[in-house]
This record gives structure tokens, sequence and C-alpha cells, in this order.
């Protein structure tokens, strides 16, 4: 490609990688390849939720994705008034109490993730080059000379070549690996140790339970039941697909090993044994969740089968990016989902790095400044989000021994405010005013 000033290579073709890709064909000056560890380019899940702030950054990427984001969407408005978003609910008990309706500035987009995802790789440029069956193993940043090519190598025997490496590779990220084993070279002693206790994740002691429920199903079940009208958590439910099914997660989880989860050691003694994802038969899908308010039990009935997901979250991290070697997404800050916002997150990583990328005075040789302007920004905020996230699964689970029932829901709003009266343009002001003068690299 005539007139290009650098050529990126994201790992992971999955929310982050795909919408770091749509972002960076804004600027034609930045070549993008996208390498894709499965066969074809699939998101495994069920339904995903898109809060206000990463919704406003969708938003920006043209090329109409909103207007089909919200065509795919059940139940979506674009507003900016306060609406209902989701209905909390003390269901440990026969009879289950209301204890708040969570309100938010702009509504939560709900989406089956497959829709969301299947939107983006639609609108990737022609431009963009894409492989699948490309699982990578390892990469190679020469130190010197800094122009020289970081080299990739893959697990069929392949390798390929780029000047900016991205690891959008999810929580057992590969590029992780590499990077801070890269990063702990430079350290010594205890840093050193830090930076590779980061290297693998860790059992976060959640564990999620989940499917898709027909609505019809339902319907004919239970023709008023609340899932068939109002998001809820006793589960969390909440109709996708246009109303065509209703998307199912539950949780249980480990008091000691979630409290600790952010200072867990190398020993091995917070491992989940066990596959992290299998399936479920309706039986074991269901018998986490005996005992529960009257109003699970038609949920229950109309489950067929599930999956087991052990929620595994990333440590902080000391830097997400080394050198030419950048970090978006689960592969930098994965998060339990207790606020929703993992997605959110691997969206408003990727537009960011996109700018800094695409900003004038970002060159080959410059590529090291850039990424620490994006590290600097996004790096502070999304470990906040991580910690808000866990927090929220403490107050849900525990509320009752650490907050005021009647107090519950001005806490847990207050403490998710951020995703929808905040927003990235912030962030992105700032970037180009750091761009703009000297930044120096961390590494």
């Amino acid at each position: 490609m005539t007139g290009t000033k650098f050529k990126v290579a994201v790992c992971g073709g999955g929310v982050g990688g795909l919408t770091l890709a749509v972002a960076l064909s804004k600027y034609p000056d930045v070549e993008v390849e996208v390498f894709e560890a499965a066969k074809q380019f699939t998101e495994v899940g069920a339904g995903v939720g898109i809060w206000p702030r990463a919704f406003k950054v969708l938003r920006k990427l043209g090329r109409g994705i909103d207007h089909t984001l919200m065509n795919a969407a059940t139940d979506f408005e674009m507003t900016e008034d306060f609406v209902p978003a989701l209905s909390y609910r003390k269901s440990d008990q026969p009879e289950g109490v209301e204890l708040f309706k969570l309100m938010t500035k702009g509504d939560l987009m709900k989406i089956h993730r497959a829709d969301f995802h299947g939107t983006l790789l639609s609108s990737l440029s022609p431009s963009c080059k894409t492989h699948t069956s490309k699982k990578l193993v390892a990469y190679s940043q020469p130190a010197a000379p800094q122009k020289s090519p970081i080299i990739l190598t893959f697990a069929d025997g392949s390798s390929s070549s780029c000047d900016l490496l991205v690891g959008a590779d999810g929580i057992k990220s590969a590029v992780r690996g590499c990077m801070m084993r890269e990063i702990a070279q430079c350290l010594s002693g205890q840093a050193a140790m830090s930076a590779l206790s980061c290297i693998d994740p860790i059992w976060s002691g959640a564990i999620a339970y989940r499917t898709l429920i027909s609505t019809e199903k339902l319907r004919a079940c239970a023709p008023h039941h609340r899932a068939l009208r109002e998001p809820t958590v006793f589960f969390v439910v909440y109709p996708i697909s246009k109303g065509k099914f209703i998307n199912f997660a539950g949780f249980t989880l480990s008091e000691e090993l979630i409290r600790t989860s952010y200072h867990a050691d190398t020993s091995g003694r917070k491992r989940f044994e066990g596959p992290w994802v299998q399936e479920l038969s309706k039986e074991e899908m269901c018998k986490p969740f005996e005992g529960l308010e009257d109003d699970t039990k038609p949920l229950l009935k109309c489950v067929d089968k599930g999956t087991l997901w052990a929620v595994h979250t990333v440590k902080p991290l000391s830097a997400h990016y080394h050198g030419r070697v950048a970090l978006v997404g689960d592969a930098a800050h994965a998060m339990m989902p207790f606020q929703g916002s993992g997605a959110g997150q691997s969206i408003e990583d990727a537009y960011l790095l996109a700018t800094v990328l695409g900003h004038p005075s970002t060159k080959l040789e410059t590529i090291p400044r850039a990424l620490a302007v994006y590290d600097k920004l996004r790096r502070p905020f999304s470990s906040d989000v991580a910690l808000r996230a866990k927090t929220n699964g403490q107050m849900s689970v525990w509320q009752a021994r650490d907050i005021p029932l009647e107090k519950l829901g001005e806490t847990m709003t207050k403490h998710w405010e951020w995703a929808w009266l905040s927003e990235l343009d912030g962030a992105l002001h700032d970037a180009t005013k750091l761009l703009d003068s000297k930044v120096p690299s961390t590494y």
C-alpha cells in the first residue's frame, strides 16, 4: 500500500479487535491485518449490554454501525432521559422482594453478541486483510534498530511481520504473556516477579451459568412473567434478538475468592479445576438455583441446556503496552461481569488507540510515544471499572452484611454512574493535547 506510514497487526477478531480495525479505517495511511485463531470469525456467548457511554463511541465509527445495531437490538430507544435499565430483586426466599430499579441516563442496548460481532465484521474496510486459523504462539520485537519489523509466529508454523502489534486475543492472551516477559526483563527483583505474575489469568471465584430461553416457551409457561417485559436481576435476564430469546445468566460465587482475587499469589491456590467452559444438561444448569423465589421457577422450567463459564480475570498490569506492542480488551483487563462493561471497555480501548495511531504526529519511530499516551489515559480508567465490577458483585451477593438494603440502590447507582454520565471525549481531547507535546515511553 503506497503512502503507508506503518502496518498494524491485530491478533484477535473479537469485539475489541474488530472495533480497532474499523476505527483505523479512517486513516488510509495505516495498514491493518487481523489474525483470528479460530477457523472462522465468530463470537461465543449470548446477550451483551452496551451502556450509553460505549454506544456513543460506537456512533463515532460511522459506516451506519449505530443504526444497524439499533435495528438488531431489543427494545432500545435513543434518549437522553433517565429510564429504567435493570430491576434488582432479593431472591433468596420464596417470596422475592424488589430492591430497586437502576435508572440510567440513556437506554441500555441489549443485543445478541453474534449480531454485534457480525455488524463489526461486515463494516471492515475492504483494505483490511483478515486471516483465520492463525493462533499466535509468540512474537519477537527487536530492541534495535527501532524500525525493524516485529515477527509473529503462529501455531501452524507460519509467520508474519508488522510495525505495531495489538493483542486483542482475550483473557488467555499470548501477546500479554510475551509482553509481560519483555517487561520483566527490564526490571529486577519483586517488580520483575510482579510482572510475570500477570501472565496467567486468575479465577475470580465466580461461575456463570448461561443459556438462551425461548421467549415463546416462557410466554406459554408464564404469560405475564417479568422477564418478558423488563431486564431483571435475580438471574440476569433480558430479551434479545428482537424478543425471540431471553438471555439468562446466573452466578455462584465463592466469598473467600471473590474478595481476594486481585491479590492472588502465583502458587496456584486459586486455580479453577476443570474446563473453563463446559456444556451442561438441564439438570446441571438448574441445580445451583433451587430454592430461589417462586418467580425464578418458570425460567428454570424453560431451560433446555446451558453452559458453565468459570469467570477469570487478569491482575492489574503495570502497563498496557511495551515498545511497539499494545493490549486491548480482555487481554489487558479481563474483568468480572457485574457492571456489564467488558465489551464497552474493549470498544473504548480500541477507539482511543486508533485515535492516537491515526494522529499526524504518530510515525513509525514515534509509535512508543503514541502507545504511552494510550496507556496513560486508558489504563487507570479501565482498571477502575474492573474494580467497580468486582465490588458490584460483592454488593449484589452480600449486600445484607455490608450495606443496608434501603441504601443498596443508591450505593450501586452512584458506583455505576460513570457508564452514562461520562464520555470518552475528554480522553480523546487529552490524547490530542499530549501527542502535540512530548510524552516519554515508560519502558
